[in-house]
């Protein structure tokens, strides 16, 4: 089947032609009609299969030119960086048709967002925490939102979104389309599906978490951080195959880390980005990837979800995830559109027990192989390594006899509170000398004569 055989328009013809894109995916195919019919949707395919253009190609087929201000297509995804690839890809799309295109994100001055909204737009692609604070401002309203589509919604969850996705809910129209493509459905997904959607229909190309047949995975078990370190040395050494290296870490201080220790080996080579970098930095060392400035890029578990760098040669995954998903959209930044791609798997000791939860996901197990005979083992530990002593009797720290204790101590004689009964009042007079005339103005009168 090619898109022809889909009944596109000729302007989205064109610009799939300018693109290089002449038959569409599974996913691409299976959705279009059913998207087209108006019904809520429920799309299930791994990553890297073409899921942006599955939902924006029949969006943009029935939508018609319109010079309303409020917008008439919301997309939500989970990261900035992705609200920053879905515009760019429906500008691809759009680039022989008339429509306004919005990403609203944080970590850039709202004042400008706020402003662009104002003008009006056709479609908006906001993470949910930005976008919520703009309806609050009333810089847009909801309530023209004709198609509604969620974009790795399970990340959001995690992210901590609930609040600011119900509350998007209550504010959208009744009669929409609520539309949903993620490669994995999570119990929470489930429900947030069973209270907002509508009988929707579910399109699956794959089982939520079968992996992409076109990559290969490789599992290592290493004992601690550094040995860790001594393997990504030798094996990125060999800077032909390790062209394009996405290295995953679990969370932010160890990206910090682990970029220390790469750089002496390979300086100029290695970027990194999490959370706490600016906005600008982040974009930028994507782009520096991307474009091949860098081949090493050090990142966390946000920048998993739904991000598109084309031909990166290896994932390799420094931890091994404590939620099996993770792993599958880690996974998923290689082998993308049907090319061939890698994953390397770092397995210690502790994280036995998330191998299994991810072996058990996949319904296969990740082939392990030996280290090589070069590398050293280190004996040296990381903080987050090191035994922690805890004293059953004596949890907290032993203090110096004469230390200052709490701050318990006697209460002064004018400070206790002493049960008068019936006298209280009596002896309240006597303390102050209460004249026994007060507020007879006749006795007044007679002490002033």
């Amino acid at each position: 089947m090619t898109f022809q055989d889909l009944n596109i328009t000729t302007p989205l013809r064109n610009a799939l032609e300018d693109i290089g894109i002449n038959t569409p995916t599974p996913i691409q195919e299976e959705s279009f009609s059913t998207i087209m019919s108006g019904k809520d949707m429920v799309g299930i395919a791994q990553t890297g299969t073409g899921k942006t253009f599955a939902y924006m190609l029949p969006i943009l087929r029935m939508l018609k030119y319109s010079e309303q201000k409020n917008p008439r297509v919301l997309v939500l995804v989970p990261t900035r960086e992705l609200v920053v690839q879905v515009v760019e890809e429906i500008k691809k799309l759009t680039a022989y048709m008339n429509v306004r295109i919005a990403g609203i994100y944080g970590g850039v001055n709202m004042n400008t967002q706020h402003q662009s909204l104002l003008q009006g737009q056709d479609i908006v692609v906001a993470t949910p925490g930005r976008l919520y604070d703009l309806v609050l401002r009333r810089a847009l309203q909801l309530k023209s939102i004709q198609k509604l589509v969620i974009d790795e919604v399970d990340v959001m969850l995690d992210l901590g979104f609930k609040f600011q996705i119900n509350n998007i809910f209550e504010l959208l129209p009744q009669n929409r389309q609520n539309i949903m493509f993620s490669a994995t459905i999570t119990e929470n997904v489930e429900n947030l599906i069973e209270a907002n959607f509508k009988s929707p229909q579910t399109i699956s190309v794959a089982a939520s978490g079968t992996p992409l047949d076109n990559i290969k995975q490789t599992g290592y078990k290493i004992p601690n951080f550094y040995t860790k370190v001594n393997l990504l040395r030798h094996i990125l050494a060999d800077k032909e195959t390790y062209s394009k290296v996405l290295i995953f870490v679990a969370y932010k201080r160890m990206a910090d880390r682990l970029y220390t220790e790469l750089e002496q080996y390979f300086q100029d080579e290695c970027t990194v980005i999490h959370s706490n970098k600016t906005q600008n930095y982040r974009l930028r060392s994507i782009k520096q990837f991307g474009s091949g400035f860098c081949r090493i890029l050090v990142a966390t578990d946000v920048m998993a979800r739904g991000l598109d760098i084309e031909s990166v040669s290896h994932v390799i995954n420094f931890d091994t995830p404590k939620y099996p998903e993770n792993y599958m959209h880690r996974i998923g930044r290689t082998g993308r559109a049907e090319k061939e791609g890698n994953s390397i798997l770092m397995t210690t000791e502790a994280e036995m027990e998330s191998l299994e939860k991810i072996e058990a996901l996949m319904k296969m197990q990740v082939p392990q192989e030996e280290l090589p005979a070069e590398i050293e083992i280190s004996s040296e530990l990381i903080p987050e390594e090191q035994p922690k002593v805890f004293e059953i009797n004596n949890p907290g720290k032993n203090k110096e006899e004469n230390a200052p204790g709490p701050a318990f101590h006697e209460k002064k004689e004018k400070n206790r509170k002493e049960n008068l009964g019936g006298s209280y009042r009596r002896e309240i007079a006597k303390k102050y000398k209460k004249p026994k005339t007060r507020g007879d103005k006749n006795a007044n009168r007679r002490k002033k004569k």
